[in-house]
């Protein structure tokens, strides 16, 4: 970091000064060598906004430095006042790319090939809109058309090993490429976060955490490196350091329903009394909502249609809205009401949890013996799962036995921080009960 060491962050932003590819280079190394300079952006750029006269220079200037600090909206109203060039039009590719305005990144990117900005660095950005857009195969083509020296950079092998896995490409190659491109660059985060994920997905733990922390250690934040840190934390129970991780996700990104999420189960986690009332309390519901229907005195009628529908616990009925028992043949205004009393008299309601509800592949309980479908109802928590096992259970809307037998291993693998490890442990936990997830 030598050559960082003399450099005013601070005057970078506010003075009149050169501002280009390599201040910005540098403004990232200062603010990864020490966090604390992050304070340091943030309020120069903050002094910055409130100069009551901006020139188009300033305003590519505090445009980048807005992205930089994640403030996308702001970053491209601002660099939209800029001057136009080719840095201008890389950061608003980068912003609209950040806000998922793919359309708009692609025009952006040409633009700022079109006005001098490095042409692989445009092309690498449009395989990113492409993939992200879902278009893998139109990125594997632009990927193709480039050669020579920027073949064998980071950014060039990781973009690639992300398009080969989003086509469902050979898993070795993926982990290949990742691993050449933190050769290339062992401080890339977004090649340590691919690698790290592979390792993940493949249960090695140690060694994801390890890449993890290398990424999230890089500036700006990589959120999915801190996110999926967090996770393996919680599973270690290291719930302070969890919750650092989600910390940081908030501190730049302060509406991250996930993180604001996570970071309230970890700081539960470390508080035994909170804790033990909230366990009580999210038991209790889960078992009321485990409830069969039949258990309860409703008309031939009532039970056949919710029968028919497929639903055979309370839960599986507040999943539903009254329009959508209203629109099943013979169900009329009268079980409707039945129903709806019912419901009341256990503190619940129709569509309460329709939110959570998946679509699901259709479920045959008669494809299990008497024992196992005695099983159905009980809730997911019986299996006593791990941090992460669990929160991909809530993600997923599996709140009974019942909803994750409906599940294949593949319908899990595709749950965000849900890797092999955790999937191993469900299909364990399930042969303790004598049960399989579909398919198996």
């Amino acid at each position: 970091m030598a050559e960082v060491t003399d450099f005013d962050l601070k005057q970078v932003v506010l003075l009149n000064s050169s501002f280009g590819p390599a201040q910005i280079s540098q403004v990232i190394e200062v603010i990864t060598a020490d966090y604390s300079n992050y304070k340091l952006l943030r309020d120069a750029v903050g002094e910055l906004q409130d100069k009551e006269e901006h020139s188009p220079a300033s305003n590519v200037r505090l445009g980048v430095c807005l992205y930089l600090l994640g403030r996308y909206f702001q970053a491209i109203k601002v660099l939209r006042q800029g001057d136009g060039g080719a840095l201008a039009q890389f950061y608003l590719a980068k912003s609209y790319f950040a806000r998922g305005q793919y359309d708009i990144a692609l025009e952006s990117y040409a633009a700022a090939d079109k006005a001098g900005y490095a042409a692989a660095e445009c092309a690498l950005g449009k395989v990113g809109v492409q993939r992200n857009s879902g278009d893998p195969v139109a990125a594997l083509d632009t990927l193709d058309t480039l050669s020579g020296a920027v073949e064998q950079t980071a950014e060039y092998l990781t973009q690639r090993a992300a398009t080969v896995a989003t086509i469902g490409g050979n898993p070795d190659e993926v982990v290949a490429l990742y691993e050449r491109a933190v050769e290339s660059d062992g401080n890339h985060a977004g090649a340590l976060f691919g690698l790290a994920l592979e390792n993940d997905r493949r249960g090695n733990d140690d060694t994801a955490v390890e890449l993890y922390k290398r990424s999230a250690n890089r500036f700006p934040s990589h959120v999915g490196s801190l996110m999926n840190l967090g996770l393996l934390y919680e599973d270690r129970e290291q719930y302070e350091r969890a919750a650092q991780c989600y910390q940081r996700i908030l501190d730049v990104y302060p509406d991250n329903a996930r993180a604001s999420l996570f970071i309230r189960d970890t700081e539960a986690a470390t508080d035994q009394y909170y804790d033990d009332d909230a366990q009580k309390k999210h038991d209790r519901l889960s078992q009321m909502l485990s409830i069969p229907v039949t258990d309860f005195e409703l008309s031939v009628r009532s039970r056949n249609c919710l029968q028919k529908m497929g639903i055979m616990t309370l839960g599986e009925l507040c999943s539903n809205t009254e329009q959508e028992l209203l629109a099943s043949k013979n169900f009329g205004e009268t079980s409707l009401v039945e129903i709806r009393e019912m419901l009341t008299g256990k503190g619940l309601r129709l569509g309460q949890f329709a939110h959570e509800k998946q679509l699901l592949e259709p479920f045959e309980p008669e494809e299990l013996s008497p024992d196992e479908q005695a099983l159905l109802a009980q809730p997911i928590a019986e299996l006593n799962l791990s941090v992460r096992a669990r929160k991909c259970m809530i993600r997923l809307g599996i709140n009974t036995i019942s909803d994750l037998l409906r599940r294949t291993g593949d319908d899990l693998l595709e749950s965000k921080n849900f890797g092999v490890t955790s999937l191993n442990e469900v299909r364990e936990k399930l042969t303790l009960q004598g049960l399989k997830l579909r398919g198996e």
